[in-house]
């Protein structure tokens, strides 16, 4: 299809209408509309595995990267017949389980995939723990030493993690779990986690909920993590003047200062053909014996 015209595209037997495929959506980049469907065909296995099953909110940028955005939890009408939908709270979600809904999607500038945390119809036990390391500062060169710090407190206490970059200014540890723990006692070994290296670190951590108050230090965002509640999807573009994407990382990555912009659109594709989805490389971990251990100890705030 001619990048000056409208049209449609077949994919899996579904017709997807494309409107405006040369607008400049990352102009920065000259990464127009039909640039950015073909980037989310190549993301498309790994961000469709991370979002299916979840609710999605998106976010949509319909002039680009510097015009207004919205947020988009109700799905988009007129939907075609191929977009199924889960219903929470009033609000009917649109479930990202095929290629065909990801590209309408994006056809509507849906810049950002947000997954819930919880599973459509599966609200005890998550099947992930995620401790989000959230900078006070717009730059912070700290925040792989942060990283290393909450992945070498993990590991002393028998837990294996993925660091992700957010794709904007944090990093996340994702925990893969084996399902025996519930979000309230994730929260419960949150507080423990965050509690410990803020006191063994008080000029790089905080768990001061009010931003106001943080000062520069990097908040370890152990609510975050519960049923209602959305991140980042792993592989999610980010609406930043580089393209960035939400990228899982190798702790060798991170020791030696990964940069948060080098993983974006434009390198994405060369990466995952070399070491594919780093999430699938740690099996599930059994939390239940960590929460027994930290409940009996509770911290303060």
């Amino acid at each position: 299809m001619s990048a000056s015209r409208k049209g449609t595209i077949t994919v899996d037997g579904e017709q997807v209408a494309i409107s405006n495929p040369a607008k400049l959506l990352w102009p920065e980049l000259g990464i127009t509309k039909l640039m950015y469907l073909e980037k989310l065909i190549a993301l498309s296995p790994y961000l469709i595995t991370h979002c299916r099953g979840r609710y999605l909110t998106t976010i949509r940028w319909p002039g680009g990267v510097h015009g207004e955005s919205f947020y988009q939890k109700n799905c988009p009408e007129p939907a075609p017949a191929f977009v199924q939908t889960a219903e929470q709270g009033g609000i009917r979600y649109v479930q990202l389980d095929s290629l065909a809904t990801l590209l309408w999607l994006g056809n509507l500038a849906c810049l950002e995939f947000h997954a819930s945390f919880d599973r459509i119809g599966e609200s005890l036990f998550p099947s992930e723990w995620v401790i989000d390391l959230d900078p006070s500062l717009e730059e912070e060169p700290r925040i792989m030493e942060a990283a290393i710090l909450v992945g070498d407190l993990l590991r002393s206490i028998g837990l294996a993690s993925v660091p992700k970059t957010s794709g904007a200014t944090g990093v996340q540890l994702i925990v893969p779990s084996a399902g025996d723990v519930t979000f309230d006692e994730l929260r419960t070994i949150g507080l423990f986690v965050g509690t410990y290296l803020t006191q063994v670190h008080p000029e790089l951590f905080t768990i001061e909920r009010l931003k106001a108050n943080r000062g520069d230090r990097i908040y370890i965002d152990y609510l975050q993590h519960y049923a209602g509640k959305t991140i980042a999807a792993p592989y999610t573009p980010r609406a930043r003047i580089g393209a960035t994407v939400s990228t899982p990382l190798t702790w060798d990555e991170v020791r030696d200062g990964a940069r948060i912009a080098d993983f974006n659109l434009l390198t994405i594709e060369g990466r995952l053909a070399s070491r594919g989805d780093l999430l699938q490389t740690v099996k599930p971990q059994l939390l239940r014996p960590i929460y027994d251990f930290v409940s009996q100890s509770k911290p303060s705030p």
